[in-house]
């Protein structure tokens, strides 16, 4: 079971580090740091955007617009790691 809950651990860990990626790559092209014309650019964007566009479309529809300000990734880190917390608390109660 220790197993298990380390690899779950770690895939949440995984995904948050994503989701960071992607929010510094979407800053780093609305500011022209770098160029999605570029191939490899634009293969990581489209990777980061397939990876975690499906967990942050629900989040986006909930909230409201606030201008040019996209919360919508710290809102799913933090569900994340309550989720992850609520996890061992709940394996520790069991043990």
């Amino acid at each position: 079971m220790r197993s298990l809950l380390w690899l779950i651990d770690n895939v949440i860990t995984l995904y948050v580090y994503l989701l960071i990626a992607s929010a510094v790559l979407s800053w780093l092209v609305a500011f022209n740091v770098v160029n999605v014309r570029n191939p490899v650019v634009s293969q990581i964007g489209e990777f980061l955007y397939r990876v975690t566009e499906p967990a942050l479309r629900p989040i986006r529809r909930v909230l409201p617009n606030l201008g040019g300000i996209d919360i919508s990734p710290i809102i799913l880190v933090l569900l994340l790691f309550f989720l992850r917390n609520l996890m061992f608390e709940v394996f520790a109660s069991l043990a």
